[in-house]
């Protein structure tokens, strides 16, 4: 356990942190999955970018890495494209 007031400060803000950067990481994900799940292409393409705005303010907020942002980006984009 922490001896010192600012170690229990900073054990706090983690965990504060922590929760937080879990939310934001599963809401992703979930919004990843709802996007590839979608055949209808106008659906998709009103999606993409609201996921591509979420993908950047996790990368910059380095709760994802920027080159996972840039593949994750791609990769649906590259699925919207080829639906129907």
């Amino acid at each position: 356990m922490a001896n010192h007031k600012s170690a229990e400060k900073r054990a706090r803000q983690i965990e504060k942190r922590k929760i937080q950067n879990r939310y934001f990481a599963r809401t992703m994900r979930t919004a990843l999955k709802k996007l590839r799940n979608t055949a209808n292409k106008e659906e998709a393409v009103a999606l993409l970018p609201k996921f591509n705005s979420m993908v950047d303010k996790l990368a910059k907020k380095g709760i994802i890495h920027r080159n996972k942002a840039a593949n994750l980006k791609s990769s649906v984009a590259k699925h919207v494209n080829s639906l129907a």
